[in-house]
Order: C-alpha cells, then sequence, then structure tokens
C-alpha cells in the first residue's frame, strides 16, 4: 500500500458487502430461471466467483457463471498506446432470455460496462442486464448505474481507487489513493 492511499474498505466488509449484493440479487430475481453472472477481467471475474458461490448456496441451485475480457470492445483501443492485455472469455451457457448480471470492481465512467454489455451481445440477446460493482466512484460519462453497490466511493477525477483481491492481490481491500500514482487494477478496470 502506497503511504498516499487510504483503504476504505477491509477484507471483512468486502465479504459483507459481498453477501448483501448476494442477498439482493436473490430479492430482486425471484422467477426462475435463476440470474447468470459473468464477471469482467480481472478483478471483476474473481468478485463474480466469489457471488457465485454465495448464490449457488442461498438458491440451492446451480448458477451459470461465465467472465469477458473486453480489451478490444473498449471505445479507446485504438488510442492506447499499448496493446491491451487479452484474457479468454468463458460464457458457456446461453445468454438468451435470461437475466445476467455484469459483475465488476469500480464503476467510474460506464466505459467499461458499456463495452461488457457489447460483448455479452455476441453470446445472445438476455431478457435483462444488471451490474453488480464493489465500489462505484461516481464521475460517469455514459448513463450507467449499478443495480448492486458495495460502496459508494465519492472521489475526485484525480484519485484513484484500487482494489485488491486475495486471489492476484494477496489481500481483499479497496484504497483510494490521491495524486496520479500508479493504478494498481489493470488497465480496463482502472480507467473505467
Amino acid at each position: 500500500m502506497d503511504s498516499d492511499e487510504k483503504v476504505v474498505l477491509q477484507e471483512d466488509e468486502v465479504k459483507r458487502a459481498l453477501t448483501r449484493i448476494a442477498h439482493e440479487i436473490v430479492e430482486r430475481n425471484p422467477q426462475a430461471p435463476v440470474p447468470a453472472l459473468v464477471g469482467i477481467h480481472r478483478r471483476g471475474a474473481f468478485l463474480a466467483r466469489r457471488l457465485h458461490a454465495m448464490l449457488e448456496q442461498l438458491l440451492d441451485a446451480e448458477v451459470p457463471l461465465g467472465d469477458l475480457d473486453i480489451g478490444f470492445y473498449r471505445d479507446d483501443v485504438s488510442s492506447r498506446p499499448e496493446a491491451p492485455v487479452v484474457h479468454a472469455s468463458h460464457v458457456d451457457f446461453d445468454v438468451t432470455g435470461r437475466t445476467v448480471v455484469v459483475v465488476d470492481d469500480v464503476l467510474y465512467t460506464g466505459r467499461t460496462v458499456r463495452a461488457a454489455i457489447e460483448a455479452l451481445f455476441d453470446y445472445g440477446r438476455p431478457e435483462r442486464v444488471q451490474l453488480a460493482v464493489l465500489a462505484d466512484r461516481g464521475h460517469r460519462e455514459l448513463p450507467i448505474r449499478p443495480d448492486y453497490v458495495g460502496k459508494n466511493l465519492p472521489t475526485s477525477r484525480a484519485e484513484h481507487v484500487h482494489v485488491r483481491v486475495l486471489e492476484l492481490d494477496g489481500v481483499d481491500e479497496v484504497a483510494i489513493a490521491g495524486g496520479a500514482g500508479p493504478v494498481v487494477s489493470a488497465p480496463v478496470e482502472a480507467s473505467a
């Protein structure tokens, strides 16, 4: 952790936020079929896996799980100096006619979510797309609003929100850093 960072969610708070989101997903989607989860690479995919385990336990049913790489769907792909880091997408179920909950770590401008929705529609036509994020930091550039939020974080555009997950970073936490320091999240999540 950088010295200018302030941790705003620690491990137990991240777990509580995800548990609350899982319960809200169940409450808002009582009809069959059960909603599917699709995480956005990288950290959103790990968060989706955790929500998946919680939902399967709450619903006592199989919940479809997938993950999306949106690197080539971004609207700034041609203007970025570096080539996008590409991960494989896995959506091994039919999305047509079902509710799909897209999961990401941080919601910022809305551009990552727009790209994820575009990528998702390459797999079919969901009846409904919902959005779950661990942190919503505001500053939207597109008319995108999350359905499920772990924590709203009022930030300035100069600040960075760092989501760290145990699977990649060895710790579960969300921190806010001031200034223009390096962004810990993968480039896709950090700028979206």
